[in-house]
């Protein structure tokens, strides 16, 4: 059954995450995950306007997502939003969240998960769909973590593609994108990152019972119907 998350908050806020039993001002939010009330704080002091939304979370590097959320957007009706993406146009459009996640990864950093998650529910703001792929994210346990928290909610699923390495390589390499970091030894240390980061993210959908693991071998159609089916039982489900 599908859960109707709470996850978007107005582009203009300014989150900050209050420990368990600190003092806040400006509002509390009570959100659940497993129990526990999540506490937010609003710098600005504007509550956040909650709107019911389907997320699923899609993850898998050089296993041809990309083309897979193409058309779970043209079946289904889901909004596709690639964190990647998201990042790369906030850098191009010069803003001051541009010009920190420039110069975060200038100094060889991570971006920090809040401004990741901030950018996502910002594009969740501005559409009139309730229904969101959030294509690559999240990469890692702690973007898990900051999404979970500062949304109040999990994902509906998670959507797995599974590829192996050679497989991977050889869809990265193709693709010719003019993406600076489509080479072989840049996709090389992707991959150990994602076995390091993304896989525990993997892993703790699974034990949740919210992963689906799409076998990514194979052509467009043939992995778009192992696809397919999750989708349409959720939506038989919700409706």
């Amino acid at each position: 059954m599908w859960k109707r998350a709470t996850a978007t908050l107005k582009s203009s806020l300014s989150l900050h995450i209050t420990n368990e039993g600190s003092k806040y001002n400006a509002f509390h939010c009570h959100r659940f995950i497993s129990g526990s009330p999540l506490h937010f704080q609003e710098m600005n002091g504007i509550c956040p306007k909650h709107v019911d939304s389907v997320i699923t979370f899609v993850l898998g590097p050089g296993s041809g997502k990309g083309t897979q959320c193409a058309r779970i957007v043209e079946t289904f009706g889901f909004k596709h939003l690639s964190a990647g993406d998201l990042l790369r146009k906030e850098v191009v459009s010069a803003t001051e969240y541009g010009t920190m996640i420039l110069d975060t990864i200038r100094e060889g950093k991570i971006v920090p998960s809040a401004v990741t998650v901030k950018l996502i529910l910002r594009e969740m703001e501005s559409s009139d769909n309730h229904k969101f792929l959030i294509d690559g994210f999240p990469r890692s346990e702690e973007n898990r973590i900051a999404f979970e928290r500062i949304t109040g909610s999990e994902p509906d699923f998670v959507l797995f593609f599974d590829c192996p390495e050679e497989e991977m390589v050889k869809r990265v390499l193709s693709r010719n994108q003019g993406r600076i970091d489509d080479n072989i030894d840049t996709i090389k240390k992707r991959l150990k990152v994602f076995e390091a980061l993304n896989l525990p993210v993997v892993d703790h959908y699974e034990r949740r019972g919210k992963l689906h693991r799409i076998n990514a071998v194979g052509t467009e159609d043939e992995i778009f119907e192992q696809v397919r089916p999750v989708f349409a039982a959720c939506e038989q489900t919700a409706a």
